[in-house]
């Protein structure tokens, strides 16, 4: 039993450091700077608004709004 919970300890302050480093490194990297920036490289200019383009190989994307065609 007490194996289990030295076990748990250690791992949870491994985890915890890890996630220490890791968020120390993205702050000495700039990583957090500029949110806005990121949030909106995914689209260019000649991104249409209000028409979906995204759609796996193969299929055609769904119009939107959740509008269907109906035969």
């Amino acid at each position: 039993m007490t194996l289990n919970y030295v076990v748990f300890a250690a791992s949870a302050l491994l985890f915890g450091g890890s996630a220490v480093v890791a968020l120390a490194w993205a702050m000495r990297k700039g990583q957090l700077e500029n949110f806005q920036r990121g949030a909106t490289s995914i689209f260019d200019a000649d991104e249409p608004i209000g028409r979906v383009t995204d759609s796996f190989p193969g299929q055609r994307p769904k119009p939107a709004g959740g509008a269907t065609k109906r035969s």
